[in-house]
């Protein structure tokens, strides 16, 4: 019976990916396949989906300051490598400090936006017996350089032995995340100049309290700046695609597959940018594994050809019915196969 991956990311506001892999699942158990679901993320947000765990929950502050209940992570052991074994805690900062927590750009305010509730969040884990926490970071609110986070982590001392990672979806600099991403979470062009100088005072302040110049490090001005002011703490930075590849041992599924199906809800060039679909059209071609890109909406075909959801069925039932044109993109796909 031939095998198909199915490793799509979400598709934003419409399906989560385990909600896509299944769709793709049904298409492969009609067309005589077998599946192996394998929904994946970049880091941001849906990590916790792709990953899985025991579920907790804790109330923290949120971006502007709200209480809100966040959902994160507990694992006793990752069959992957790029964070060690052992117990560890996932935290989705975007849970914490999200955009759509604040009502989206037309309510944030991007000037007070806070990180206090990822740190909230790490505290919650630690008194919860992880030694090791990963942050995906990715949809926050913020671009507070991860201030507000440490604060709420002062005194530093309650860390002691435990190693924080962050899993980043995007390869923006410290200071240079005020003008990427500052605008799409409601700042003027007068705040997001004030943003910048911001981080660029920030950045000196945690190269004098820290030693650590996060001006250079790559990731660091991931959700507006918090990667950075982890990495300041001692926090290591990854690519969220490699670490959620690397614990759900996505290259050993991938192997000796007849197929392997990923997407997510736009395609455009960022998505071959360290993004989960172009990771796993990566991984794919390296294991001389053909791969299918099914996504809502490409604005960029990248390497490979992309079946366009609203292309294909258009905008309406694109968008309103998701699910089932996925299954049924995937499943012309398959009947046509030879």
């Amino acid at each position: 019976m031939p095998r198909v991956v199915a490793a799509p990311d979400k598709f934003r506001g419409t399906a989560s990916a385990r909600q896509v892999a299944a769709a793709i699942a049904a298409a492969a158990a009609a067309a005589g396949w077998a599946c192996d679901e394998a929904p994946v993320a970049d880091g941001g947000e849906g990590t916790l989906d792709a990953i899985g765990g025991r579920v907790r929950s804790s109330r923290v502050r949120g971006p502007l300051g709200e209480a809100v209940e966040a959902e994160w992570r507990l694992l006793s052991s990752l069959p992957g490598t790029v964070v060690g074994s052992g117990p560890m805690a996932l935290i989705e900062m975007a849970r914490a400090t999200g955009l759509d927590l604040a009502g989206g750009p037309e309510w944030n305010d991007p000037m007070r936006a806070s990180t206090e509730g990822v740190g909230d969040l790490i505290l919650a884990a630690v008194a919860a017996k992880a030694r090791r926490v990963v942050v995906a970071v990715g949809g926050s609110a913020s671009t507070d350089g991860g201030l507000g986070c440490l604060n709420a982590l002062r005194p530093r001392g309650r860390l002691a032995g435990v190693d924080l990672v962050v899993a980043y979806d995007v390869t923006t600099t410290f200071v240079g995340a005020a003008a990427e991403f500052a605008p799409q979470k409601g700042a003027t062009p007068a705040q997001v100049a004030l943003l910048g100088r911001r981080l660029e005072r920030l950045a000196q302040v945690y190269l004098d309290e820290y030693g650590v110049d996060v001006r250079s490090i790559p990731g660091a001005g991931a959700a507006g700046g918090l990667a950075g002011g982890l990495a300041a703490v001692g926090a290591t930075l990854l690519p969220g695609f490699d670490f959620v590849a690397d614990t759900i041992e996505l290259a050993e599924r991938i192997e000796g597959a007849d197929l392997v199906v990923t997407g997510e809800g736009f395609l455009d060039e960022h998505s071959f940018d360290g993004k989960a679909v172009g990771g796993v059209v990566e991984l794919a071609e390296e294991a001389g594994v053909p791969v299918l890109v099914v996504v809502g909406e490409a604005f960029d075909s990248g390497p490979v050809p992309a079946v366009s959801l609203v292309e294909r069925f258009g905008r309406t039932r694109a968008f309103e019915d998701t699910l089932a044109c996925v299954e049924e993109a995937v499943s012309a796909h398959l009947w046509a196969l030879p």
